[in-house]
């Protein structure tokens, strides 16, 4: 798809785009008050994957899969969804809302990494120079050098890295098994798929206490299920159809960036000076990897909407 410069009504979707994704992890910081890490997963996944059936329906977006299709999205469900939400969300219960952004978007470092043996993309040396810079503001965001002193915090951090990794996986598999016109469907199908995921391991480990309905939860529920997620999925595969990819995925890194501000604002987080310049190095790290041209993908260009 060649390059085409964005207009107003591009750039608006993408920062109400940006500031959803942002803004959910605050929510899911607020949710973890009222429901318990799975449950709250469970809750944002199954609403989203109501939500996006929802709204595929009428757009006549079905049909564009075949039995085996289906059954690969939903299996990918696991990655995408499943493992990464619950790692997420149970990491969110001692990590602020900021870096636990930060962390997870590390996803476009681990995607570049998995993207040569999966999709065949060979990387270059700006790549390699991203992907190390962005390993260093990872150990400074995450004080890897207190982990002797540390409690629950290393495990957190693993938890989160665990989930940039699943998340990882899970796209560039994705990105290899579907193409551009299957996107939407498989991406409803992934979330069905890791939607029952999430709710067996709840049901496995944590069917009590059930969360109490307060006007809070629900009202956190709804803005993770149909805003944080089908609405701006709607919204991430409306900009694909209207730029490159690559360059909508360039700036992702600004995703962050909101949630470490609004996470200041309401949540009072504040970083060490260490944590503050690892912050930036991986934010630059993620624009790097971004903005580095790579060869085409062996099916499409296109990348699923990360499930934010």
């Amino acid at each position: 798809m060649p390059a085409s410069p964005w207009s107003w009504k591009t750039r608006f979707l993408f920062l109400v785009m940006v500031c959803v994704w942002g803004m959910n992890y605050l929510f899911v910081n607020v949710g973890l008050a009222y429901a318990s890490s799975l449950w709250l997963a469970s809750l944002r996944s199954s609403i989203g994957a109501l939500a996006v059936v929802a709204l595929m329906t009428p757009l006549h977006s079905w049909g564009q899969l075949d039995s085996r299709g289906r059954r690969d999205a939903l299996i990918l469900g696991l990655p995408n969804t499943t493992f990464f939400f619950v790692l997420w969300f149970i990491a969110a219960r001692t990590v602020l809302p900021g870096i636990a952004a930060t962390l997870i978007y590390t996803f476009p470092l681990w995607v570049a990494l998995l993207s040569a043996p999966v999709l065949g993309h060979r990387l270059r040396g700006r790549h390699w120079v991203s992907v190390v810079v962005g390993f260093v503001g990872v150990a400074l965001v995450s004080e890897a050098w207190m982990i002797v002193t540390a409690s629950s915090s290393p495990v957190a951090v693993l938890e989160l890295l665990g989930a940039a990794i699943s998340w990882a996986v899970g796209t560039v598999v994705f990105q290899r098994r579907f193409h551009r016109t299957q996107m939407l469907e498989a991406n409803a199908f992934q979330l069905i798929g890791g939607s029952v995921g999430i709710l067996a391991l709840t049901l496995l480990f944590a069917p009590l206490p059930l969360p109490s309905v307060t006007p809070v939860l629900v009202g956190t529920a709804l803005w993770l299920g149909v805003v944080g997620t089908a609405v701006a999925y709607t919204i991430w595969f409306n900009l694909l159809g209207r730029t490159r990819a690559a360059t909508v995925s360039a700036y992702l890194f600004l995703v962050p960036v909101v949630a470490l501000t609004a996470s200041a604002f309401f949540f009072g987080e504040r970083l060490a000076p260490l944590q503050v310049l690892g912050v930036g190095l991986v934010l630059l790290s993620i624009y790097g990897v971004g903005r580095t041209p790579v060869p085409e993908p062996l099916s499409s260009d296109a990348v699923p909407p990360p499930p934010e």
